[in-house]
């Protein structure tokens, strides 16, 4: 990943020679270093990178991306279901639900290993509620170092 950079308005991965971001057109200065342990990603594509690591339950993942990505999938999921009403298609909001469980799983069990606590924790729903909530962990720990952000 050496050379590469994210782009700070939409998150795209470039390489760090280039002048913009070839996907939104943002200049070179408003993007950050991969990998950089003073890494900032702006709160949506902080929030997107569950996505980008679909099926990723290794490492650790920082209350800021969790909880930004549960914030993103609730107002989708309103959004789906208020347009799913209007135009009688109901199962627009399952779907969405459907698709984003595995991203969903994925990114629980990160944020337990930011806590140093396994994944398995997802099973006890009070509890993980509360561990989600924890601050991280700001040194390297079993399963890593920590989040950028």
């Amino acid at each position: 990943m050496a050379g590469m950079i994210f782009c700070g308005a939409c998150g795209n991965q470039m390489h760090e020679s280039a002048s913009a971001c070839p996907k939104c057109g943002v200049a070179q200065k408003s993007v950050i270093q991969v990998g950089s342990k003073n890494t900032k990603l702006g709160f949506l594509a902080l929030s997107l990178q569950p996505l980008r690591k679909y099926a990723d339950f290794k490492g650790r993942a920082g209350r800021t991306e969790y909880w930004g990505f549960v914030l993103l999938w609730i107002i989708a999921s309103f959004i789906l279901g208020f347009v799913g009403a209007l135009i009688h298609a109901n199962w627009l909001a399952d779907l969405l639900s459907l698709a984003i469980v595995i991203p969903y799983l994925a990114v629980f069990v990160r944020r337990m290993h930011d806590i140093n606590r396994r994944g398995w924790w997802i099973l006890l729903p009070i509890v993980n509620l509360v561990f989600a909530c924890l601050s991280s962990q700001p040194e390297p720990n079993r399963f890593g170092e920590p989040p950028a952000a």
